[in-house]
């Protein structure tokens, strides 16, 4: 057992029901509350330290780290907010739940970060300008090397269960900790170097702090803005969804996947699943009612899978086919093709297909179409491509 979860697993054990199903909404609920709670138990009492050390040595830099952890047990205490309420239930007026309110969580706490920062920097530029004395002492260096040892450990267990809860609050709430440590290191220094300098050590070594304070609170930022504007779904993720759904036959291929995350726990996807167009409807949307089910159960989301039958008995069609791949390979060798149909005529028939387009593609949705249904007619001039260009899912 490792010693930086031993606190949180044991409180785990006697509070959580199920306290390894980290999939599970409501585990996930409590771990946070947990978490966060504890969370905020150890920075008020590094507050307290810290401001009894600062007080001791009139460290400006000691003070500003002081009221950083007061902004953080501040976090904490948000996050405990976010995950309770994250946690309802889906209702009239938010049918895919309130899983989001947790990203909202995130966001607070690195807005909190960002302010902590502009302050900290803000009170340093003063003190290089009008610098204090700083007494020395043991008592405060203590403290301060003590924070760093609690600081340490509340970074392992917050990174330790973002990773397995997949909790960008938590993880949000990590890397402060982990700046933090770094801060708090910064202020011992300043206060040593102080004894041995007049150059106001303690303001630069709270400008640096404040620095690093502010790029956490960026990267904190990013972490929990992406899952609200709606980021790109992991590779390895959509890879995992593929395998599984190509373990059901007569399923030929799957595209046009879409991933919308209302929250940790509540994912709602949709894709197209090609299909013999010549197999019994019936039978074949119970292979898709099964690859649904399947799909909730090792993923824990909602799926809707719209099915596209494939002829596969039309020579000329499958001829085209190769034809549009091996064309739509010479203008970007990642184009890839889907939904080839063709719509027979008296004089000309026309032949429809999907081009999904990389979004650093240098050529234009109108520049695709052209070259390729020029290259196609040069060989087939009764031939009237209609191209739609879709964006990659990953």
């Amino acid at each position: 057992m490792p010693y930086t979860e031993f606190m949180i697993k044991l409180l785990s054990a006697l509070l959580i029901r199920d306290r390894k199903n980290y999939a599970d909404p409501d585990v996930r609920r409590k771990y946070g509350i947990l978490c966060s709670s504890l969370g905020i138990f150890l920075n008020v009492m590094l507050f307290a330290a810290k401001l009894a050390g600062s007080v001791l040595s009139g460290s400006i830099a000691m003070l500003a780290d002081a009221f950083n952890n007061l902004s953080d047990a501040a976090s904490s205490f948000i996050s405990v907010l976010g995950f309770k309420l994250s946690g309802k239930k889906p209702d009239l007026d938010h049918p895919f739940g309130h899983g989001r309110i947790e990203y909202v969580a995130g966001l607070i706490v690195s807005f909190l970060i960002l302010f902590m920062g502009l302050e900290l920097f803000r009170s340093s530029i003063k003190s290089i300008l009008h610098p204090a004395p700083v007494e020395k002492g043991i008592i405060p260096v203590a403290i301060m090397i003590a924070a760093v040892g609690v600081k340490l450990y509340m970074y392992l267990y917050n990174h330790s269960m973002a990773k397995k809860l997949n909790s960008p609050t938590m993880e949000a709430v990590a890397k402060d900790s982990l700046g933090d440590m770094i801060s708090t290191s910064v202020v011992i220094l300043s206060v040593i170097a102080s004894s041995f300098t007049s150059l106001p050590v303690d303001g630069i070594g709270g400008l640096i702090v404040a620095v690093f304070i502010f790029k956490e609170g960026i990267e904190s930022y990013k972490d929990t803005v992406d899952p609200l504007l709606g980021r790109r779904p992991e590779k390895k993720f959509v890879e995992e969804i593929e395998q599984e759904v190509m373990k059901f036959k007569p399923i030929m291929g799957i595209h046009d996947m879409i991933i919308h995350d209302y929250g940790p726990g509540r994912l709602m996807i949709s894709f197209h699943a090609e299909v013999p167009g010549d197999r019994n409807i019936f039978e074949i949307h119970e292979v898709i009612d099964c690859v649904e089910l399947e799909l909730y159960k090792k993923f824990g989301c909602a799926v809707v899978i719209h099915m596209d039958p494939v002829d596969l008995h039309n020579e000329r069609l499958s001829m085209l086919k190769e034809l549009i791949k091996e064309e739509s390979l010479k203008l970007d060798p990642r184009f890839t093709v889907h939904d080839v149909r063709m719509v027979p005529g008296e004089k000309r028939s026309n032949l429809i297909f999907d081009i999904v387009r990389p979004h650093d593609c240098r050529l234009s949705e109108s520049e695709i179409r052209a070259r390729l249904s020029q290259a196609i007619q040069e060989k087939h001039s009764d031939i009237n491509c209609i191209i739609i260009i879709d964006s990659p899912y990953i």
